[in-house]
């Protein structure tokens, strides 16, 4: 039996009204990402991608579309319905370390207010695991900017989360602390934690098992085992690479196809 998906979106659309008029942010995602999975969403300013990682962390309401996190819909729930499930399903991971530590608490304190009762070797282990064991005892002030951010990321699985959303987690980084969160990241999925994290760090994308390409609000391409990857979406609108609409100027192709190789050849009509 295979599980399903942790994160799905359907028909994601985000619009928002502004001085100049309404602009549309997030244009009809369809999303998918599975259990233990390490995903990068990538586009350039505007494309749709703090959108896009606000509503599936349940943070920003949709202007239409489902988010379910592990069969949970977040926007049919109840403002305080919706806040716990986060609490129970999802550990989010700011841009900048400070944000993402009590400034008064330890490195095991920050764990151990996360942790369920009688979870003091889930604590012990991944401080051991990300290589924090010798900083247990510092104050956030006292870590290295990589420090926190290992940190960040364990308190997922000394949670029991499912899902780590991240906001350029290594932005701030030199090479090394980027490679030791990255390794951190890795850890995790292999505990069966999902991370989708927003970047522009070329580090990050290297290491990833998928990169989600965002172009004008949608997902232009998924790269996923070195293929990139068109997509259809559930309305049957198929996404071409920027490379490849510029050889159809006049914004209409023929489609042929063969069963069930499933084959598909596109020409200009």
């Amino acid at each position: 039996m295979v599980d399903d998906p942790i994160l799905r979106c359907d028909h994601l659309v985000k619009f928002y009204d502004t001085a100049a008029g309404r602009v549309q942010a997030v244009r009809g995602v369809d999303l998918e990402l599975d259990r233990g999975v390490t995903a990068a969403v990538v586009g350039p300013s505007g494309s749709g991608k703090s959108s896009l990682l606000r509503m599936l962390a349940g943070l920003d309401r949709p202007t239409a579309g489902v988010v379910l996190l592990d069969g949970v819909d977040l926007w049919r729930l109840s403002e305080r319905d919706r806040g716990r499930a986060r609490a129970r399903l999802l550990t989010l991971v700011h841009q900048r370390p400070n944000d993402n530590l009590f400034s008064h608490l330890t490195a095991e304190m920050q764990l151990e207010r996360v942790a369920g009762r009688n979870q003091e070797a889930a604590v012990d282990r991944w401080l051991s695991v990300l290589g924090l064991g010798d900083q247990r005892s510092l104050m956030p002030r006292e870590m290295s900017g990589g420090e926190r951010q290992r940190l960040a990321f364990a308190r997922a699985a000394v949670a029991g989360h499912r899902m780590v959303i991240a906001d350029e987690p290594t932005s701030q980084l030199d090479s090394v602390n980027a490679a030791a969160v990255m390794d951190a990241v890795d850890a995790i999925a292999e505990h069966g934690v999902t991370v989708l994290i927003a970047t522009h760090d070329r580090r990050v994308l290297e290491r990833v098992t998928e990169v989600i390409a965002l172009r004008d609000g949608a997902v232009a391409t998924v790269t996923s085992g070195g293929d990139q990857l068109s997509v259809i979406d559930r309305s049957g609108r198929l996404q071409l690479p920027p490379e490849l609409q510029a050889r159809f100027s006049g914004r209409r192709v023929r489609l042929t196809w063969s069963d069930p190789d499933g084959n598909v050849e596109i020409e200009a009509p």
